[in-house]
């Protein structure tokens, strides 16, 4: 017996993404960190190189001599209305500005492996049309004309593969995009690259054994999140302007969490989801836990420009999308009551997490951006149900497509799955009846137990009043963590389950004030999850100084572009009291 096919098929990938990126654009050994010379399957393994050796690694692409000063600028100076605007004005031509992203992704790629298939080639190619249209025509191609974007590797890219890190899907490339995809470049969006994942997509660290493990660029000790980890730091490291990930138990929220970023997970149907890879059956998502796709960003400023122009067009493109206008953001003329949620009755934050979510509610409380209520909510008992039934409906199979898919090509799975991912009988017909009854059951209570103030004690009433207008609560129950160690999903499946949309704020890094907080004397664990929370404030802590602290906002069912409005309201608010703080110090 020879080697498993896997080896053989790692290698292989490996070599061809290295051969898309120009010998021009290589970088200085002196730049690369220990852990970026392994190859791809050391990588899953082998940690040590993946110190603090070199700091972080944000500031790499200013300085390494492969973009010259206005690349620079291109990729750094502009927001996404500001950067369509000078492409519009002609001060940029969609080429120059695709360039000097491509450029900006390889660096990235030599220092995180964020990429699964760089699309540099026809990203310039693409550009140049559009350059020639915008000549020819005096008319921008579409409202998104020029704009670099990334998309997880999920999303089908005609010509190229959607391996989801599970070598049996290599080198069989997708026969038509993805209705996301063609959306994008309807719009005049130019997508460079697709980006990496977990092996299957189910952890939240996305490391798997043809493109290894992405780094986190501020911290590589420390995860860069999952699944759509490499959106995440593609869009931390300025190589692209929003990037495109998927969510079915937190996969956009964590990843903006671990880079210091905003995510946005909509509601199902708001953007396409239709032509993903995903390695699971088809039909699956139709009687399971159903993932939806959201943007990734590094403003809420970005999020609104993007979903404006995306949800009023996606039930042209996705068959499983609905109807959608998206307003301009205009400042809220009502009064906003928002519910401080600081535990979900399953699992108790460690106490910076708490601290945060108590900085931020008083920070609001106190905003000249808008008249804010806050409100401190308990958790309805019926919450913590939520993580169970949504694991449980993601495992409807059993496991068996995805494992069938590894066996093929011989692949262990990753060390954090083993043990976790088990080949069990898929689910009866009366037992999936059941378990969507249940989640019913808990649409229905939370709906009335949730966003009512004072909570409803109320189990027959028809009527049902919405008086809390979005809550606040954790992403995360703990910071964010080593890799391969990520806690209970319980704070971001729940909002899966129930189909709220949420997204994520960064609000500021963790400080040694944060690092010196402990739990109340006496406090008692919550559960099974909580006792295993409590153990990262257990272990050294110095690790986690200066790691981003973020909140999550959520709202009701729908209140999709609600929710774009109460993030822009509570990040402007948070910004100019942590700037004006700064200034006062100065």
């Amino acid at each position: 017996m020879g080697e498993p096919a896997y080896l053989d098929i790692s290698a292989r990938k490996w070599k061809q993404l290295n051969s898309l990126i120009p010998a021009q654009w290589r970088l200085d050994d002196k730049y690369i960190p220990r852990g970026m010379r392994l190859s791809p399957i050391e990588s899953v393994h082998k940690l040590d190189g993946f110190g603090d050796d070199m700091g972080s690694l944000v500031d790499i692409p200013r300085k390494c001599g492969i973009l010259n000063s206005r690349e620079i600028a291109i990729t750094e100076n502009w927001d996404v209305q500001g950067l369509l605007y000078e492409i519009a004005e002609k001060r940029l031509t969609s080429e120059e500005v695709a360039l000097a992203f491509c450029k900006r992704a390889a660096v990235a790629q030599q220092l995180t492996r964020c990429l699964t298939e760089p699309l540099f080639t026809e990203a310039l190619e693409q550009a140049r049309r559009l350059d020639h249209h915008l000549k020819r025509t005096g008319k921008l191609f579409g409202p998104l004309h020029g704009l670099p974007v990334t998309v997880k590797d999920t999303f089908d890219v005609k010509g190229v593969d959607s391996t989801v890190g599970i070598t049996a899907l290599a080198f069989k490339p997708a026969i038509q995009d993805a209705a996301l995809v063609e959306l994008l470049r309807s719009l005049g969006a130019i997508i460079i690259a697709k980006t990496n994942v977990p092996q299957t997509m189910s952890f939240l660290d996305s490391v798997n054994n043809i493109f290894g493990r992405t780094l986190n660029p501020l911290n590589r000790s420390l995860t860069a999140g999952g699944s759509s980890g490499g959106e995440g730091v593609a869009v931390a490291m300025r190589a692209s302007m929003v990037g495109f990930g998927t969510d079915i138990g937190g996969s956009i929220r964590i990843p903006a969490m671990c880079n210091g970023i905003y995510g946005f997970k909509p509601s199902v149907g708001r953007i396409p989801y239709g032509g993903t890879t995903s390695g699971q059956p088809n039909g699956k998502l139709r009687v399971a836990l159903k993932p939806v796709a959201g943007p990734i960003a590094r403003s809420i400023e970005d999020i609104d420009a993007i979903m404006k122009e995306l949800v009023p067009r996606s039930e042209l493109f996705g068959h499983d999308c609905i109807p959608g206008l998206w307003p301009s953001l205009t400042p809220l003329k009502k009064k906003l009551r928002i519910g401080l949620l600081l535990n979900d009755g399953l699992v108790n934050p460690v106490p910076p997490i708490t601290n945060i979510l108590k900085e931020v509610s008083n920070i609001i409380a106190r905003s000249q951006v808008a008249d804010i209520e806050v409100v401190d909510i308990s958790a309805p008992a019926v919450m913590k149900k939520c993580m169970f039934t949504g694991g449980r409906l993601m495992d409807v199979d059993g496991s068996g497509p995805l494992l069938d898919l590894l066996d093929q090509t011989g692949e262990p799975l990753m060390p954090y799955l083993r043990g976790r991912t088990k080949r069990r009988p898929p689910m009866s017909i009366e037992k999936l009846y059941a378990l969507c009854a249940e989640r019913d059951q808990i649409e229905v209570d939370m709906r009335q137990q949730m966003w009512s103030w004072p909570p409803s004690t109320a189990t027959t009433s028809k009527v049902f009043a919405q008086t809390l207008d979005a809550v606040i609560c954790p992403v995360a129950a703990h910071p964010v963590p080593k890799h391969d160690s990520y806690g209970s999903l319980s704070y971001t499946t729940t909002f899966v389950l129930l189909d709220y949309p949420t997204g994520t704020i960064p609000v500021r890094n963790m400080t040694e004030t944060d690092l010196n907080l402990e739990f109340n004397a006496g406090d008692k664990p919550l559960s099974k999850f909580d006792e295993g929370n409590r153990q990262f404030w257990k272990e050294d802590r110095k690790i986690y100084l200066g790691s981003p602290l973020s909140v999550q906002v959520v709202t009701p069912r729908l209140h999709d572009h609600e929710l774009c409005q109460v993030m822009s309201v509570i990040d402007s608010t948070l910004k100019r009291h942590y700037q004006s703080n700064t200034k006062a110090m100065l």
